[in-house]
């Protein structure tokens, strides 16, 4: 993709601050880190978004996935660490070539905040299982 900025900083046209590579995959540093440490892994072969891996795509890039934050862990000292994937706009995605957030945690002040209402149910128990049902049906026929 000769448009996408991940492509490019693939390709090398535009620099980068790399700290993995192999033949599947690339990881570097993010230019505007919410965290000492903030770290993107992406599959060379431009994929927008999960939807659109493989399994053999998913499977060499998360093989990577406890390297990469084995060595954060090691050289950042991080208390905690998120992994995060946006996919398409509405769920926060604005670079359409598919990537993993690493976001090393240090306390409650580190500038990221995953959220969740948990004060109101918006599901029963009884909505979930039939949804749980639904889905490992689809997962299992």
């Amino acid at each position: 993709m000769s448009e996408c900025i991940f492509c490019k900083i693939i390709d090398g046209s535009i620099p980068s601050a790399k700290i993995y590579e192999d033949e599947h995959v690339y990881a570097f540093m993010d230019i505007m880190p919410l965290t000492k440490g903030h770290t993107l892994v992406i599959p060379k072969n431009h994929k927008e978004n999960v939807y659109d891996l493989s399994e053999e795509e998913a499977s060499n890039l998360f093989k990577v996935v406890p390297k990469i934050a084995s060595v954060l862990k090691e050289a950042f000292g991080p208390v905690g660490m998120n992994l995060l994937n946006n996919n398409g706009a509405p769920a926060g995605q604005s670079v359409f070539h598919f990537h993993l957030h690493f976001i090393p945690r240090y306390d409650q002040t580190d500038g990221f905040r995953a959220t969740w209402n948990t004060k109101e149910k918006m599901f029963t128990p009884e909505t979930i299982q039939a949804l749980a049902k639904d889905l490992f049906e689809k997962l299992n026929n």
